[in-house]
């Protein structure tokens, strides 16, 4: 039997689907109605996470994972029916995104949101997607939401036009459309070894797969990690994030933040799920790999910082800079007290780079499109920088505003580089105690030295890089005027600062939530008995076959 709180699970993925299916039927001119719907969606939406992850976390003793709440569509057992999966990660995950959409649908509010049709409509779907790929329990259904947040936010990516936003936009739309046909080519493959989608009969029936087949199921999951790994902007298949990022509206950027972590959160499930340290022949398969990509990442974005010019192109290469963290934290080391900061750091860098994004445009307001250039690269970009339709004045001016903004561009940027105390600091601090801690008698690889080192240079590499943009934007004589800033924008960016804030004031409670769902990441027994209990006999009998 199903208790009715379960029923909130599918609440997350119906709500947006009505509401922005009805936000399409009202007329553009009533945009207040249509971003009340919209910010009352969000609220619902942040409720329910956060009564999912309280459910997820409640019943949890010492030494014992929390119960994994199954929502079966049409009470149809698993493998055969659609499987809705809450556990510590996965509430967590939406509880993320439900914060960033209503930061950005706030901020959205000052003006951004009447830069072309149907926003809070493409948000809400967004929202569906978003929701939709961390709560499936199946890779078909994954890349049902996959596709609909793609769809939803190549939309969101051409708000506002503009030449720089549509250039960007349709590099962004033919990369996905490659990751989907990878995305398909690899689900093939799997589905073709295994005769099975779902998720949890994946884990239990991988570990039997014969071994003349297990090459097929290995090429099949290594493409469809590079798939993930370009939705996550792994390096080298993330040349695309950081213009697309910098050229979409601020909101939309913002909420984009989270895009990236889908294909972070899909990598952590899918390989600590299908090829843990218990999947036989192919336990631990790609790993070296996905540490390696990982560091590549970090490297990659920690040089692009440095040469950044702009902004919102260092914001976005701070996104690539978190993901290659996380990814190549979690594979370092198969213990939940290594992936545990791993997810803290995921949390903490997501909140500040989503508010970063933010502030970028109250502090650029007003200012000449190459203020930031240097002498020397100003004939390469001054000429093409772009210049927005929608730059009118608006608000009014908030006594000491660029005081205001000043201090949320040091919060910003303390945790961004992770300076002490703030969380950002915390999250590396117990991140290398993790893997110093992980060291064995016959040491640990280079893979791992090398990680150490670059974590400790990443801090140094974003505050130089940080420093010097603040420098430029809030120190350098210039001619300018106090920038005119709204409530609604100021609100957004100090609710995520605050998200912050309280990480780093209560890292305790934080961190013993990301401990279990660490632990539950690791030991997938737990997930494939919750999903195929009302088949467990069934599947252990002829689950090979």
């Amino acid at each position: 039997m199903i208790n009715w709180t379960d029923h909130l699970i599918i609440l997350l993925i119906l709500l947006p689907l009505l509401v922005g299916a009805a936000l399409v039927l009202i007329d553009e001119r009533h945009q207040s109605i249509k971003a009340a719907a919209n910010l009352g969606s969000i609220v619902i939406i942040g409720i329910v996470a956060l009564l999912l992850m309280h459910a997820a976390d409640a019943q949890a003793t010492a030494g014992a994972a929390a119960p994994i709440a199954v929502y079966r569509l049409g009470n149809w057992p698993a493998p055969f029916g659609i499987v809705l999966v809450v556990d510590r990660l996965s509430a967590l995950m939406v509880a993320l995104t439900s914060v960033l959409a209503f930061a950005s649908a706030t901020f959205a509010l000052a003006r951004w949101h009447r830069g072309g049709a149907h926003f809070h409509s493409l948000f809400q779907f967004l929202l569906m997607g978003l929701n939709g790929a961390f709560l499936t329990g199946d890779l078909f259904n994954l890349f049902v939401f996959f596709e609909l947040l793609l769809a939803a936010s190549y939309g969101l990516v051409l708000h506002g036009s503009g030449q720089a936003r549509v250039r960007a936009g349709l590099h962004y739309i033919a990369i996905n459309l490659a990751a989907s046909l990878l995305f398909l080519i690899g689900v093939s493959l799997i589905y073709a070894v295994t005769g099975t989608l779902n998720m949890a009969d994946l884990a239990l029936r991988i570990p039997q797969v014969p071994a003349q087949d297990r090459a097929l199921l290995e090429a099949g999951a290594a493409i469809l990690g590079v798939a993930f790994m370009v939705k996550a902007g792994m390096w080298p298949l993330c040349f695309w994030l950081p213009t697309t990022y910098s050229a979409a509206a601020a909101p939309v950027a913002a909420i984009f933040a989270i895009m990236s972590k889908v294909g972070v959160y899909i990598l952590l499930r899918l390989s600590l799920l299908f090829f843990g340290s218990a999947s036989g022949a192919s336990a631990l398969f790609g790993n070296d790999w996905l540490i390696a990509a990982g560091i590549a990442t970090i490297i990659f974005g920690l040089v692009g910082a440095l040469a950044s010019q702009e902004m919102s192109r260092l914001a976005g290469y701070a996104v690539l800079v978190s993901s290659g963290t996380v990814v190549a934290v979690a594979a370092a080391a198969d213990r939940a007290a290594v992936t545990a900061p791993a997810l803290f750091y995921l949390v903490s860098s997501t909140l500040a780079i989503a508010a970063f994004f933010m502030l970028i445009e109250l502090l650029e307001r007003g200012r000449d499109p190459g203020a930031d250039m240097l002498a020397v690269t100003r004939e390469a970009y001054g000429e093409d920088a772009p210049e927005d339709p929608d730059a009118e004045e608006i608000g009014l001016v908030i006594p000491a505003s660029m005081a205001i903004l000043g201090w949320c561009f040091v919060g910003c940027a303390a945790v961004i580089a992770g300076l002490p105390p703030v969380s950002g600091f915390i999250a590396k601090f117990a991140i290398l105690t993790a893997l110093l801690g992980d060291d064995t008698a016959g040491g640990m690889p280079a893979l791992h030295w090398a990680l150490l080192a670059l974590l400790m240079l990443s801090g140094l590499t974003m505050l130089i890089a940080l420093t010097r943009a603040g420098i430029r934007t809030l120190w350098t004589p210039t001619e300018r005027a106090d920038p005119r800033v709204r409530l609604v924008e100021i609100v957004p960016i100090a609710l995520l600062l605050l998200g912050c804030a309280l990480l780093t004031l209560q890292p305790r409670a934080a961190m013993s939530y990301m401990q279990g769902a660490a632990e539950q990441l690791h030991a997938p027994a737990a997930y494939t008995h919750s999903v195929l209990a009302p088949a467990e006999t069934r599947v252990k009998t002829g689950g090979g076959s």
